[in-house]
């Protein structure tokens, strides 16, 4: 009789990590979406307000305030990261690393940018996470104004307005659908 439960019990123990796995990655996906429409519209206020040289200040002073907003509210750690850096305080992690390549290369497949998604739970410290991250995608000009300040063609004043606030900036020379980066987030298990 007891050989007869092991199965099943190895098979309800799988749906029970499944499940698990699958709620962390529907809150997580809600949590990057709060985050990605309060900072589009914060950024959508500056571009009305004065165009990209404005948006940068919002940028620079309120997308670092919201990803703390978000951890706080959530008990997630939430933040942006990408390979070419603007802020250096976002700078990936390895883990962070390896699945921005992940993104760059499924991209390079012609792969959607909608589907740019990966989570794992994985052990840090003797301390077991989970971890997911959401691709940024560079959208065309005409959906969104991103390209102003990461594409090729930077007016001088934005420019110069990117200098001032990011001055080891690397977040340049993107055209539109090419993975700018992400959104990263880290709940301890």
């Amino acid at each position: 009789m007891k050989k007869l439960l092991i199965p099943f019990l190895l098979l309800g123990l799988a749906f029970s990590v499944n499940a698990d796995m699958n709620q962390h990655k529907m809150e997580a996906k809600k949590i990057t979406g709060a985050f990605f429409n309060e900072l589009k519209g914060e950024l959508g206020k500056g571009m009305k307000a004065g165009g990209p040289v404005t948006a940068i200040g919002i940028c620079n002073a309120v997308a670092p305030a919201l990803a703390a907003k978000h951890s706080k509210e959530t008990g997630w750690e939430v933040a942006r990261t990408s390979l070419k850096l603007r802020n250096p305080a976002n700078a990936p992690d390895a883990w962070e690393t390896k699945v921005l390549k992940q993104f760059e290369d499924r991209r390079a497949k012609g792969e959607g940018p909608d589907t740019l998604a990966y989570a794992e739970k994985v052990e840090e410290g003797g301390q077991e996470y989970f971890r997911f991250m959401k691709g940024i995608v560079m959208p065309p000009a005409e959906k969104m104004p991103c390209l102003k300040c990461h594409g090729e063609n930077i007016d001088p004043k934005t420019a110069a307005k990117l200098d001032e606030l990011y001055p080891q900036d690397k977040a340049r020379g993107y055209k539109a659908g090419q993975v700018r980066g992400a959104f990263t987030l880290k709940k301890k298990l």
